[in-house]
């Protein structure tokens, strides 16, 4: 062990050394003489000891150091010393590395990690398995020239990982892998592929029941309303109780029916492919149409409803799907605001973005069901939703027209002074015409 004290003593060494050297000089006769021949002989000791030194640190397996006096011997301790320090530093480091793998091991899911230039560093078992990895063949590999899937090769390079994408296994086109990228380490992206072919198949699933048990829903609901009406024009002496029960069954079958359209539309949405940058939309020309069908719906509780709408504002998108989405938002602000209040429809400029509101002086939504708002028949107050003849499908039409679309529906509302529903589309799909004439 190396203390302070060490170099005190090897000085007072050297200064008795060179004390008894000029001594000696002063007696032979001849100091200068004497002196020379004492540091080329302290010079030979050193180089001897330093060529010891290189030896062992080059040659020996022994990990202790050899024996040596004076300052040699600090000098040795002291690497010696520094050894067995970095060298409980690797076997901790080793530990921990070995923990790591052995933990990414036994994970359910495909590990590999990536270095910046999008080489391989290591992957785990599954990532061997299910992305026909060969270790340590494909170490330094470029994961991009592996996976060669458009999507995946896109998503890798845009930086943005915030969400996942899903694209067939390449060793399996039957299966579907969910691809996640994150930050990890310095310089390092850690890319985690899980199999969800199942999750999918069922998504599959979902979606063709409901559009199928929708559309063979139709036919039998229509020939029962076509009946339902013939029977109402053509028995006019029937009782009250019968007549009461027509109408209700007209009512429900009516209901039946707006239900299943809109399941049919919420299947369409979610079916479709058709790209939004390929259109323009007249959002002016929209508007006014549904301005009219508004107000057709608002006889009854006759509402202040005013239309705020910048004619110049054209965006890219699916007409279709943007009309289902202003018009549930618009019809059911006239069905849960009470008579007589006010409605205001905002379409405008905000920044570079587009901006569309609706906003109502109604009853209000607690807090606690803003969250669930979009959910399939999800409905604050059943009573209520039954007489209005809402399906509980309306806002989540909505949703998913804006995923589509790339935005989100904003939902603010205080209990007692109304709510605003609103959505931002991104500037990528204003339609600038200076841009494209």
């Amino acid at each position: 062990m190396y203390y302070p004290r060490s170099w005190t003593k090897s000085l007072l060494r050297l200064c008795l050394y060179i004390a008894l050297i000029v001594l000696l000089g002063i007696y032979v006769g001849d100091v200068v003489l004497v002196l020379l021949i004492a540091a080329v002989t302290l010079l030979i000791f050193n180089y001897l000891h330093l060529y010891k030194l290189t030896k062992w640190l080059w040659e020996s397996r022994k990990m202790s150091p050899p024996s040596a006096p004076g300052v040699w011997e600090h000098v040795y301790e002291g690497i010696y010393y520094l050894q067995r320090r970095n060298r409980n530093k690797r076997k901790n480091l080793g530990e921990l590395v070995k923990r790591f793998r052995e933990g990414s091991e036994a994970l359910p899911d495909a590990v590999v990690v990536v270095d910046k230039d999008a080489k391989i560093v290591w992957c785990n078992r599954h990532a061997r398995i299910e992305m026909g990895l060969k270790w340590p063949d494909d170490s330094g590999r470029r994961i991009d020239n592996l996976i060669r899937h458009p999507n995946f090769i896109e998503y890798f390079h845009s930086g943005d990982y915030h969400y996942p994408i899903e694209i067939p296994a390449p060793t399996n086109p039957n299966k579907t892998f969910e691809y996640r990228i994150m930050a990890y380490g310095e310089d390092q992206l850690l890319l985690i592929i899980r199999d969800v072919s199942r999750v999918s198949q069922l998504e599959e699933m979902r979606k063709d029941f409901v559009a199928n048990v929708s559309h063979e829903l139709r036919t039998p609901l229509t020939v029962i309303n076509g009946y339902l009406e013939v029977l109402s024009v053509e028995d006019e002496d029937k009782s009250p109780f019968v007549g009461k029960a027509m109408m209700e069954m007209e009512t429900q079958t009516k209901r039946m029916q707006a239900l299943i359209e809109d399941l049919l539309i919420l299947s369409r949405i979610e079916a479709s492919s058709e790209r939004i940058y390929e259109n323009t939309i007249d959002m002016t020309g929209m508007f006014a149409q549904v301005e009219m069908e508004a107000k057709a719906l608002n006889k009854e509780k006759q509402h202040n409803i005013s239309f705020k709408i910048d004619p110049d504002l054209v965006i890219f998108g699916v007409e279709t799907e943007m009309r289902s989405a202003c018009s549930n938002l618009v019809f059911n602000a006239i069905h849960y605001t009470p008579p007589g209040g006010t409605i205001k429809v905002l379409w405008k400029r905000r920044a570079d973005s587009a901006y569309f509101a609706v906003i109502d002086d109604g009853d209000g939504i607690d807090d606690k069901h803003l969250r669930r708002l979009t959910e399939r028949f999800y409905r604050v107050d059943k009573a209520r939703s039954r007489k209005t003849g809402g399906s509980g499908l309306g806002l989540s039409i909505v949703k998913h027209v804006l995923n589509h679309h790339n935005s989100f529906l904003n939902i603010e509302s205080k209990v007692g002074k109304g709510s605003e529903f609103s959505f931002i589309l991104p500037p990528e799909l204003v339609y600038e015409k200076n841009t494209h004439s």
